[in-house]
Protein backbone atom coordinates (compact mmCIF):
# COMPACT_ATOMS: atom_id res chain seq x y z
CA UNK A 1 0.00 0.00 0.00
CA UNK A 2 1.30 3.62 -0.79
CA UNK A 3 2.10 5.33 2.24
CA UNK A 4 2.35 9.28 2.50
CA UNK A 5 5.30 11.26 4.70
CA UNK A 6 3.45 14.27 5.95
CA UNK A 7 6.23 16.92 6.77
CA UNK A 8 6.32 20.69 6.78
CA UNK A 9 8.66 23.68 7.07
CA UNK A 10 9.38 27.23 5.49
CA UNK A 11 11.60 29.88 4.34
CA UNK A 12 13.16 31.79 7.35
CA UNK A 13 13.84 34.77 6.46
CA UNK A 14 14.90 38.41 7.81
CA UNK A 15 15.35 41.75 6.02
CA UNK A 16 18.86 43.70 6.25
CA UNK A 17 18.59 47.28 6.94
CA UNK A 18 18.80 49.64 3.37
CA UNK A 19 22.81 50.64 4.48
CA UNK A 20 23.56 46.77 5.43
CA UNK A 21 22.04 45.24 2.23
CA UNK A 22 24.67 42.73 1.24
CA UNK A 23 25.75 42.13 -2.25
CA UNK A 24 24.43 38.76 -3.92
CA UNK A 25 28.65 37.04 -3.20
CA UNK A 26 29.50 39.22 0.26
CA UNK A 27 31.02 36.77 2.81
CA UNK A 28 30.61 39.71 5.42
CA UNK A 29 29.64 37.41 8.40
CA UNK A 30 27.59 40.37 10.34
CA UNK A 31 25.17 38.95 7.33
CA UNK A 32 25.29 35.13 7.15
CA UNK A 33 26.18 32.71 9.33
CA UNK A 34 28.59 29.70 8.44
CA UNK A 35 29.15 27.35 11.18
CA UNK A 36 32.18 25.08 9.90
CA UNK A 37 35.01 27.03 7.49
CA UNK A 38 34.84 23.01 5.30
CA UNK A 39 31.26 23.91 4.31
CA UNK A 40 31.95 27.14 3.88
CA UNK A 41 34.34 26.39 1.13
CA UNK A 42 31.48 23.75 -0.96
CA UNK A 43 29.46 26.61 -0.79
CA UNK A 44 31.73 28.87 -2.84
CA UNK A 45 31.77 26.09 -5.03
CA UNK A 46 28.32 26.02 -5.31
CA UNK A 47 28.28 29.58 -6.29
CA UNK A 48 30.87 29.12 -8.94
CA UNK A 49 29.01 25.65 -10.38
CA UNK A 50 26.44 26.70 -13.25
CA UNK A 51 23.78 23.54 -12.88
CA UNK A 52 22.03 22.60 -15.93
CA UNK A 53 18.66 22.45 -13.97
CA UNK A 54 15.67 23.85 -15.79
CA UNK A 55 14.96 26.25 -12.32
CA UNK A 56 18.83 28.01 -13.10
CA UNK A 57 18.54 28.73 -16.92
CA UNK A 58 15.13 30.10 -16.69
CA UNK A 59 14.80 31.63 -13.22
CA UNK A 60 15.36 35.87 -13.52
CA UNK A 61 17.59 38.00 -11.47
CA UNK A 62 15.93 39.99 -9.03
CA UNK A 63 15.60 42.66 -11.29
CA UNK A 64 13.84 40.79 -14.03
CA UNK A 65 11.69 39.32 -11.34
CA UNK A 66 11.00 42.88 -10.34
CA UNK A 67 10.42 44.28 -13.98
CA UNK A 68 8.14 40.98 -14.42
CA UNK A 69 5.96 41.89 -12.07
CA UNK A 70 5.09 45.75 -13.16
CA UNK A 71 5.09 44.68 -16.50
CA UNK A 72 2.44 47.68 -18.22
CA UNK A 73 -0.73 46.13 -19.58
CA UNK A 74 -1.69 46.95 -23.46
CA UNK A 75 -4.17 48.73 -23.73
CA UNK A 76 -4.91 52.15 -25.27
CA UNK A 77 -4.55 54.89 -22.99
CA UNK A 78 -3.69 58.82 -22.77
CA UNK A 79 -0.24 60.16 -22.75
CA UNK A 80 -0.57 61.80 -19.82
CA UNK A 81 -1.81 58.11 -18.01
CA UNK A 82 1.01 56.62 -19.87
CA UNK A 83 3.54 58.95 -18.02
CA UNK A 84 1.62 58.41 -14.24
CA UNK A 85 1.84 55.16 -14.86
CA UNK A 86 5.22 54.21 -15.58
CA UNK A 87 6.34 56.37 -12.75
CA UNK A 88 4.57 54.46 -10.62
CA UNK A 89 5.38 50.93 -12.48
CA UNK A 90 9.56 52.07 -12.26
CA UNK A 91 8.64 52.76 -8.51
CA UNK A 92 7.25 49.69 -7.70
CA UNK A 93 10.10 47.74 -9.80
CA UNK A 94 12.49 50.15 -7.68
CA UNK A 95 10.85 49.15 -4.66
CA UNK A 96 10.79 45.35 -5.18
CA UNK A 97 14.38 44.96 -6.28
CA UNK A 98 15.58 46.98 -2.96
CA UNK A 99 13.37 44.31 -1.05
CA UNK A 100 14.59 41.30 -2.71
CA UNK A 101 18.65 43.01 -2.57
CA UNK A 102 17.80 43.11 1.75
CA UNK A 103 16.14 40.35 2.09
CA UNK A 104 18.26 37.46 3.64
CA UNK A 105 17.06 33.21 3.70
CA UNK A 106 18.01 30.69 5.78
CA UNK A 107 19.21 27.84 4.25
CA UNK A 108 20.29 24.32 6.23
CA UNK A 109 23.01 22.01 5.13
CA UNK A 110 22.07 17.57 6.05
CA UNK A 111 25.13 15.86 6.02
CA UNK A 112 23.05 12.42 5.27
CA UNK A 113 22.42 13.72 1.93
CA UNK A 114 25.13 16.79 1.45
CA UNK A 115 22.47 19.18 0.66
CA UNK A 116 21.56 22.56 0.71
CA UNK A 117 17.69 23.10 1.59
CA UNK A 118 14.88 24.40 3.37
CA UNK A 119 14.23 23.50 7.35
CA UNK A 120 11.93 21.31 7.26
CA UNK A 121 10.79 17.87 8.97
CA UNK A 122 8.15 15.13 9.55
CA UNK A 123 4.91 15.36 11.62
CA UNK A 124 4.91 14.18 14.93
CA UNK A 125 1.73 11.97 16.35
CA UNK A 126 -1.01 14.26 17.06
CA UNK A 127 1.00 17.31 15.47
CA UNK A 128 -0.84 19.89 12.80
CA UNK A 129 1.48 20.73 9.49
CA UNK A 130 1.70 24.49 10.85
CA UNK A 131 2.51 23.69 14.25
CA UNK A 132 5.49 21.10 12.47
CA UNK A 133 6.54 23.82 10.44
CA UNK A 134 7.59 25.88 13.24
CA UNK A 135 9.03 23.45 15.45
CA UNK A 136 11.52 21.98 12.85
CA UNK A 137 12.34 25.20 11.70
CA UNK A 138 13.22 25.82 15.58
CA UNK A 139 15.21 22.56 15.71
CA UNK A 140 16.81 23.22 12.90
CA UNK A 141 18.04 26.73 13.10
CA UNK A 142 18.29 27.40 16.60
CA UNK A 143 15.92 29.74 16.56
CA UNK A 144 12.18 30.74 17.62
CA UNK A 145 9.96 31.81 14.68
CA UNK A 146 6.51 32.79 14.32
CA UNK A 147 4.48 31.72 10.66
CA UNK A 148 3.79 34.53 8.32
CA UNK A 149 1.69 33.63 4.77
CA UNK A 150 1.55 30.15 3.58
CA UNK A 151 3.28 29.34 0.44
CA UNK A 152 2.75 26.03 -1.30
CA UNK A 153 3.19 22.22 -0.71
CA UNK A 154 5.40 19.86 -2.97
CA UNK A 155 5.33 16.66 -2.97
CA UNK A 156 7.98 13.56 -4.30
CA UNK A 157 8.56 10.05 -4.38
CA UNK A 158 11.03 9.29 -0.88
CA UNK A 159 13.14 7.43 -3.24
CA UNK A 160 13.88 10.98 -4.50
CA UNK A 161 14.92 12.59 -1.49
CA UNK A 162 18.55 13.09 -1.74
CA UNK A 163 18.18 13.63 -5.59
CA UNK A 164 18.43 17.12 -7.24
CA UNK A 165 15.71 16.54 -9.37
CA UNK A 166 12.06 15.48 -7.87
CA UNK A 167 10.08 16.54 -10.76
CA UNK A 168 8.99 12.61 -10.82
CA UNK A 169 5.28 12.14 -11.77
CA UNK A 170 5.65 8.67 -10.35
CA UNK A 171 2.78 8.71 -6.83
CA UNK A 172 2.16 4.92 -7.05
CA UNK A 173 5.33 4.76 -4.90
CA UNK A 174 5.79 6.10 -0.98
CA UNK A 175 5.76 9.98 -1.29
CA UNK A 176 6.72 12.62 0.68
CA UNK A 177 4.07 15.87 1.18
CA UNK A 178 5.14 18.79 2.36
CA UNK A 179 3.56 22.39 3.09
CA UNK A 180 5.65 25.31 3.74
CA UNK A 181 5.25 28.78 5.35
CA UNK A 182 6.99 31.89 5.11
CA UNK A 183 8.38 32.17 8.75
CA UNK A 184 10.42 35.35 10.58
CA UNK A 185 12.24 35.12 14.21
CA UNK A 186 10.83 35.43 17.26
CA UNK A 187 12.76 37.83 19.62
CA UNK A 188 13.61 35.80 22.74
CA UNK A 189 11.76 37.42 25.11
CA UNK A 190 8.39 36.20 23.22
CA UNK A 191 9.87 33.21 22.36
CA UNK A 192 9.85 32.44 26.29
CA UNK A 193 6.57 33.67 26.48
CA UNK A 194 5.29 31.27 24.16
CA UNK A 195 7.20 28.15 25.62
CA UNK A 196 4.31 26.99 27.42
CA UNK A 197 1.49 27.35 25.08
CA UNK A 198 3.61 26.24 22.02
CA UNK A 199 5.69 23.22 23.52
CA UNK A 200 9.31 22.50 23.81
CA UNK A 201 11.91 22.95 20.86
CA UNK A 202 14.71 20.48 20.91
CA UNK A 203 18.08 21.71 18.72
CA UNK A 204 18.58 19.20 16.23
CA UNK A 205 21.26 16.44 16.35
CA UNK A 206 24.67 17.65 14.60
CA UNK A 207 23.93 14.37 12.20
CA UNK A 208 20.78 15.81 11.08
CA UNK A 209 22.00 19.40 10.24
CA UNK A 210 25.54 20.79 10.68
CA UNK A 211 25.32 24.07 9.16
CA UNK A 212 23.02 26.93 7.96
CA UNK A 213 23.65 30.15 6.33
CA UNK A 214 21.81 33.20 5.66
CA UNK A 215 22.10 34.38 2.00
CA UNK A 216 20.15 36.41 -0.68
CA UNK A 217 17.43 34.99 -3.14
CA UNK A 218 19.82 35.45 -5.81
CA UNK A 219 22.26 33.35 -4.11
CA UNK A 220 19.65 30.89 -2.92
CA UNK A 221 18.59 29.48 -6.38
CA UNK A 222 22.29 29.02 -7.07
CA UNK A 223 22.80 27.08 -3.21
CA UNK A 224 19.78 25.12 -3.02
CA UNK A 225 20.74 21.47 -4.63
CA UNK A 226 17.01 20.56 -5.50
CA UNK A 227 14.51 21.70 -7.72
CA UNK A 228 11.52 21.12 -5.87
CA UNK A 229 13.41 23.76 -3.07
CA UNK A 230 13.59 26.31 -5.52
CA UNK A 231 10.21 26.09 -6.44
CA UNK A 232 9.40 27.20 -3.47
CA UNK A 233 11.80 29.92 -3.74
CA UNK A 234 9.77 30.76 -6.53
CA UNK A 235 6.36 30.93 -4.38
CA UNK A 236 8.43 33.00 -1.93
CA UNK A 237 9.32 35.44 -4.08
CA UNK A 238 5.65 35.55 -6.00
CA UNK A 239 4.51 36.41 -2.24
CA UNK A 240 6.96 39.51 -1.99
CA UNK A 241 5.38 40.83 -4.72
CA UNK A 242 2.34 40.62 -3.05
CA UNK A 243 3.87 42.62 -0.16
CA UNK A 244 4.30 39.81 2.17
CA UNK A 245 7.61 41.10 3.83
CA UNK A 246 4.83 44.07 5.19
CA UNK A 247 1.66 41.81 6.06
CA UNK A 248 0.62 41.65 9.42
CA UNK A 249 -1.52 39.02 11.02
CA UNK A 250 -4.92 39.51 12.10
CA UNK A 251 -6.30 36.44 13.87
CA UNK A 252 -10.34 35.92 14.25
CA UNK A 253 -11.16 33.67 16.88
CA UNK A 254 -14.73 31.81 17.16
CA UNK A 255 -15.22 31.04 20.87
CA UNK A 256 -15.34 27.65 21.88
CA UNK A 257 -18.50 25.24 22.41
CA UNK A 258 -20.41 26.78 25.03
CA UNK A 259 -23.65 25.77 27.19
CA UNK A 260 -26.32 25.31 25.19
CA UNK A 261 -28.71 28.22 25.47
CA UNK A 262 -31.99 26.39 25.86
CA UNK A 263 -30.40 24.28 28.90
CA UNK A 264 -28.47 27.33 30.59
CA UNK A 265 -30.50 29.13 33.57
CA UNK A 266 -28.38 32.23 33.79
CA UNK A 267 -27.81 35.10 31.61
CA UNK A 268 -26.33 34.92 28.12
CA UNK A 269 -23.39 36.74 28.68
CA UNK A 270 -22.26 34.14 31.69
CA UNK A 271 -22.57 31.13 29.74
CA UNK A 272 -19.41 29.24 29.74
CA UNK A 273 -17.82 26.68 27.63
CA UNK A 274 -18.62 22.96 28.32
CA UNK A 275 -16.04 20.72 29.04
CA UNK A 276 -15.73 19.68 25.34
CA UNK A 277 -15.39 23.65 24.37
CA UNK A 278 -12.57 23.45 26.92
CA UNK A 279 -10.39 20.86 25.61
CA UNK A 280 -11.05 22.63 21.87
CA UNK A 281 -9.28 26.24 23.39
CA UNK A 282 -6.56 24.49 25.17
CA UNK A 283 -5.82 22.54 21.68
CA UNK A 284 -5.79 25.96 19.84
CA UNK A 285 -3.27 27.08 22.23
CA UNK A 286 -0.41 25.14 20.37
CA UNK A 287 -1.92 26.45 16.89
CA UNK A 288 -2.17 29.98 17.81
CA UNK A 289 1.19 30.04 19.52
CA UNK A 290 2.17 29.22 15.88
CA UNK A 291 1.35 33.14 15.06
CA UNK A 292 2.66 34.91 17.91
CA UNK A 293 -0.73 37.06 18.83
CA UNK A 294 0.79 39.79 21.44
CA UNK A 295 -2.56 41.40 21.45
CA UNK A 296 -5.20 39.42 22.42
CA UNK A 297 -8.74 41.07 22.53
CA UNK A 298 -11.95 39.39 23.01
CA UNK A 299 -15.70 39.96 23.98
CA UNK A 300 -16.36 40.26 27.46
CA UNK A 301 -18.78 37.50 27.72
CA UNK A 302 -17.71 34.29 29.43
CA UNK A 303 -17.59 32.36 26.36
CA UNK A 304 -15.10 34.32 24.31
CA UNK A 305 -12.92 35.09 27.45
CA UNK A 306 -12.90 31.56 28.68
CA UNK A 307 -11.56 30.29 25.26
CA UNK A 308 -8.66 32.93 25.06
CA UNK A 309 -7.77 32.31 29.07
CA UNK A 310 -5.43 29.50 28.71
CA UNK A 311 -3.48 31.16 26.17
CA UNK A 312 -3.20 34.45 28.33
CA UNK A 313 -2.20 32.90 31.21
CA UNK A 314 0.64 30.58 29.97
CA UNK A 315 2.19 33.27 28.17
CA UNK A 316 1.34 36.61 30.51
CA UNK A 317 -0.43 38.46 27.81
CA UNK A 318 -3.29 40.25 29.33
CA UNK A 319 -6.63 40.27 26.98
CA UNK A 320 -8.17 43.37 26.41
CA UNK A 321 -11.96 43.02 26.31
CA UNK A 322 -13.62 44.73 23.47
CA UNK A 323 -17.47 45.86 24.13
CA UNK A 324 -18.62 46.30 20.73
CA UNK A 325 -17.86 42.95 19.72
CA UNK A 326 -20.69 40.90 21.57
CA UNK A 327 -23.80 39.79 20.31
CA UNK A 328 -25.91 42.46 21.72
CA UNK A 329 -23.74 45.58 20.54
CA UNK A 330 -23.57 44.04 17.30
CA UNK A 331 -27.17 43.52 17.21
CA UNK A 332 -27.80 47.39 18.66
CA UNK A 333 -25.06 48.79 16.04
CA UNK A 334 -23.38 46.57 13.57
CA UNK A 335 -20.98 49.17 11.98
CA UNK A 336 -19.76 49.94 15.33
CA UNK A 337 -18.47 46.75 15.53
CA UNK A 338 -17.05 47.14 12.20
CA UNK A 339 -15.31 50.36 13.43
CA UNK A 340 -13.99 48.58 16.50
CA UNK A 341 -12.58 45.61 14.22
CA UNK A 342 -11.26 47.49 11.94
CA UNK A 343 -9.54 49.42 14.49
CA UNK A 344 -7.57 46.35 15.91
CA UNK A 345 -6.38 45.61 12.21
CA UNK A 346 -4.98 49.33 11.88
CA UNK A 347 -3.00 48.44 15.22
CA UNK A 348 -1.56 45.02 14.14
CA UNK A 349 -0.24 47.71 10.97
CA UNK A 350 0.99 50.16 12.39
CA UNK A 351 2.56 48.41 15.69
CA UNK A 352 3.70 45.34 13.74
CA UNK A 353 1.90 42.68 16.08
CA UNK A 354 -0.32 40.10 15.45
CA UNK A 355 -3.43 40.02 16.87
CA UNK A 356 -5.95 38.06 17.97
CA UNK A 357 -9.71 38.58 18.12
CA UNK A 358 -12.51 36.15 19.94
CA UNK A 359 -15.61 37.05 19.24
CA UNK A 360 -19.43 35.22 18.34
CA UNK A 361 -21.09 33.91 15.35
CA UNK A 362 -23.24 36.35 14.44
CA UNK A 363 -20.49 39.00 14.54
CA UNK A 364 -18.44 37.23 12.77
CA UNK A 365 -20.77 36.96 10.05
CA UNK A 366 -20.75 40.39 9.69
CA UNK A 367 -17.00 40.99 10.16
CA UNK A 368 -16.76 38.83 7.12
CA UNK A 369 -19.03 40.88 4.98
CA UNK A 370 -16.84 43.88 5.03
CA UNK A 371 -13.91 41.50 4.45
CA UNK A 372 -14.82 40.19 1.85
CA UNK A 373 -14.21 43.43 -0.19
CA UNK A 374 -10.78 43.83 1.53
CA UNK A 375 -9.23 40.66 -0.33
CA UNK A 376 -7.30 40.67 -3.08
CA UNK A 377 -9.14 38.09 -5.05
CA UNK A 378 -12.45 36.71 -5.51
CA UNK A 379 -10.66 33.54 -5.17
CA UNK A 380 -9.76 34.09 -1.72
CA UNK A 381 -12.76 36.12 -0.41
CA UNK A 382 -14.50 32.84 -0.87
CA UNK A 383 -12.70 31.37 1.58
CA UNK A 384 -14.71 33.08 4.29
CA UNK A 385 -17.66 31.39 4.24
CA UNK A 386 -20.62 33.63 3.21
CA UNK A 387 -23.55 31.59 5.67
CA UNK A 388 -24.07 30.55 8.80
CA UNK A 389 -22.28 29.44 11.39
CA UNK A 390 -19.07 30.80 8.62
CA UNK A 391 -16.53 28.52 10.77
CA UNK A 392 -16.73 26.07 13.86
CA UNK A 393 -16.54 26.38 17.57
CA UNK A 394 -13.06 26.63 18.83
CA UNK A 395 -11.41 27.59 15.40
CA UNK A 396 -9.83 30.56 13.92
CA UNK A 397 -8.83 32.10 10.68
CA UNK A 398 -5.74 33.71 10.49
CA UNK A 399 -5.48 37.00 8.14
CA UNK A 400 -2.15 38.43 6.60
CA UNK A 401 -3.26 42.43 5.85
CA UNK A 402 -0.94 44.74 4.06
CA UNK A 403 -1.17 48.85 3.62
CA UNK A 404 -2.37 50.07 0.29
CA UNK A 405 -3.31 53.11 -1.15
CA UNK A 406 -6.95 52.17 -0.95
CA UNK A 407 -6.65 50.73 2.86
CA UNK A 408 -5.96 47.42 4.43
CA UNK A 409 -5.90 44.45 1.96
CA UNK A 410 -5.60 40.65 2.55
CA UNK A 411 -3.58 38.96 0.40
CA UNK A 412 -3.58 35.48 2.33
CA UNK A 413 -6.67 33.47 4.69
CA UNK A 414 -5.53 30.22 6.74
CA UNK A 415 -7.81 28.60 8.23
CA UNK A 416 -7.36 27.27 11.91
CA UNK A 417 -8.53 24.15 13.58
CA UNK A 418 -6.77 22.00 16.68
CA UNK A 419 -6.43 19.05 17.00
CA UNK A 420 -8.26 17.63 19.89
CA UNK A 421 -7.09 13.67 21.01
Amino acid sequence: MRRIVEAAGGILYRIAPPDEASSPHTTDNSHRHIASSDNASNVADTFNHTSNDINDITAPDAAELAQSATAPPSVTISSTQTTAQSSAQAAEAERITDLLDRIEVCIVHRPKYDDWSWPKGKLEINESHRHAAVREIGEETGLSVELGPYLGEIEYPLAEEGSKTRHSKDRTVDTKHILYWMATPVDDIEAEQLIDAFGPIHRADIGEIDDIIWVTVTEARKILSHSTDKDVLALFVDRLQEGAADAHNVIIVRHAKAEARKTWTGTDENRPITPRGAAAAYALNRELACYNPVRLATSPWMRCRETLHVFSWQTNRPMIHLDDLTEDAFAEDSERAWACFRAEIEYALTHRETVAVCMHRPVIGGMFDHLREMCASKLLARRLIAKSPYMPTGTAVSLFVVSSPEGPRIIDIQKVAPLVY
